[in-house]
């Protein structure tokens, strides 16, 4: 699909649409979008959950269609359901595919949940009913080798520490040393015995990497702080300083939860919120992905001149929180268990409760990281009460949690999951970004729809929004499309 032009009186359009996944009239539903753009061309893969019905619970087996980019437009082959991702009495959920460029080779990785076992009842009951999987190929999505179970492995010990975990869901990421990240969240059980039962859980984004192309994995530390669920990484290029890993969460307090990592991922340092990218109520997943700042953006708005990042400040990582009360069942999806106001530590003495050390400094964080190369584009819909009108943001400070700008709606109306990806441009051309995502007329479950867009439109239509968020679930300002 071709994305049309601005309109020459100045209210911006949407960029055109293409729907890949359509709920079928026996109920057979498609879910939880996933993005891959593999070189060279490149090839877009497109991944989603295919459901018996939109519950969780009933999803079923994973599905994939491959685009071909050529002239601006995208060639969609037939849509087709991945045999070898599932084990048997197991339901495949949440793909996050990975490229290593080194040995191009895909890495789809997912979540295989044992039959019907709904993320809330593990979690009431603290056994974890989720096995770590993946599937890969050498030849850019043609064909996949058999399900891996990586369980024992990547999680090991600490499954008896988590209630339920999950990948992603959408793309993970390779660092420039090399590293395979799949961005996850665990259920951590934070106390176990309270008259025989399930006393507290804490979600909490981490992720999975590899340092040997895939061939072994682990685990990473938890996201510590604020509670954070579905999330995705990118990495913030600091020039001298080096670079940071971006972790963005969803979240039940309000707005996004963000987190910082100097060591790859291996660790984080505490969540704080950000404020200019409101959550739905009970949350919803967003994606975001990183790319190199233009020479020189075109925007000469307030406060953003081109080719310049305005000055960073540094993070607040303990924000001034109360601690919720114990939570109850519930998941990121479902909603229940991520409810409240939250503090900085997760128990006495732990970083940042009461004025701890995370409290007064960002240790590890690089002073000089006052100015970034590296932009951030961030998708979710822009409704605070329901799913509506799926959004695009954009920061030109990453690491600044205020930098956001008001979103540009891509799509009016129910909208829910989605994944965007930077596809690189040939020499001269203009960066375009590709985004796929549910939408739907009634509900945002109908359909998962994919568009393209250039970072030129983004510059140009944030340039026009000049109002401040609609009421309600309207969307900002002239940012709403014609």
């Amino acid at each position: 699909a071709v994305t049309p032009q601005l309109l020459s009186m100045g209210t911006p359009r949407v960029p055109a649409r293409t729907v890949l996944f359509q709920r079928e009239r026996t109920g057979l539903t498609y879910r939880v979008p996933a993005l891959l753009p593999v070189p060279p061309g490149p090839t877009l893969l497109a991944f989603a959950e295919q459901r018996l019905s939109p519950d969780d619970a009933h999803a079923h087996r994973l599905v994939q269609r491959t685009g071909t980019l050529a002239g601006g437009s995208v060639r969609w082959g037939a849509p087709r359901v991945l045999g070898t991702a599932a084990l048997d009495e197991h339901r495949s959920m949440n793909p996050c595919p990975v490229h290593d460029e080194r040995t191009a080779t895909v890495f789809l990785f997912f979540i295989a949940v044992r039959g019907r076992t709904s993320e809330a009842a593990q979690i009431a009951v603290g056994r974890n009913a989720a096995r770590l999987c993946c599937v890969t190929s050498r030849d850019a999505g043609r064909s996949w080798g058999g399900a891996r179970d990586l369980t024992a492995e990547a999680v090991g010990s600490a499954e008896q520490d988590w209630a339920t975990f999950a990948v992603g869901p959408g793309h993970g990421l390779q660092l420039r040393s090399g590293r395979l990240l799949v961005p996850a969240y665990a259920y951590h059980v934070v106390r176990r015995e309270c008259f025989g039962r399930i006393c507290r859980t804490r979600p909490q984004s981490f992720a999975f990497y590899s340092d040997d192309h895939g061939r072994t994995w682990q685990h990473g530390g938890l996201v510590p702080g604020l509670r954070s669920g579905e999330c995705q990484l990118a990495t913030v290029n600091g020039g001298q300083a080096g670079g940071v890993l971006y972790c963005n969460a969803r979240s039940p307090l309000g707005s996004r939860v963000q987190a910082l990592s100097v060591d790859e991922g291996t660790s984080f340092l505490p969540g704080e919120l950000v404020p200019a990218l409101a959550e739905t109520a009970r949350g919803c997943q967003g994606s975001i992905v990183g790319f190199p700042a233009p020479p020189s953006s075109g925007w000469k708005g307030e406060g953003w001149s081109a080719g310049t990042s305005s000055p960073l400040r540094l993070p607040r990582l303990c924000p001034g929180a109360r601690e919720a009360p114990e939570e109850g069942v519930g998941g990121p999806r479902g909603g229940g268990g991520l409810g409240g106001a939250e503090g900085c530590g997760g128990g006495p003495g732990e970083p940042g409760e009461n004025g701890g050390p995370w409290a007064s400094e960002p240790r590890g964080l690089p002073a000089a990281l006052l100015q970034s190369p590296t932009w951030l584009l961030y998708s979710h819909p822009v409704g605070r009460r329901a799913r509506l009108h799926m959004g695009v943001h954009l920061s030109r400070s990453p690491l600044d949690p205020h930098s956001w700008t008001e979103p540009w709606v891509i799509h009016q109306g129910p909208s829910g999951y989605s994944d965007l990806a930077f596809i690189a441009p040939a020499p001269g051309g203009t960066p375009t970004f590709a985004c796929l995502f549910e939408s739907g007329a009634r509900v945002s479950y109908e359909e998962i729809s994919f568009c393209m867009f250039s970072l030129q439109e983004v510059l140009e239509t944030l340039r026009l929004c000049e109002g401040h968020p609609g009421p309600g679930d309207e969307p900002a300002g002239h940012c709403q499309p014609s």
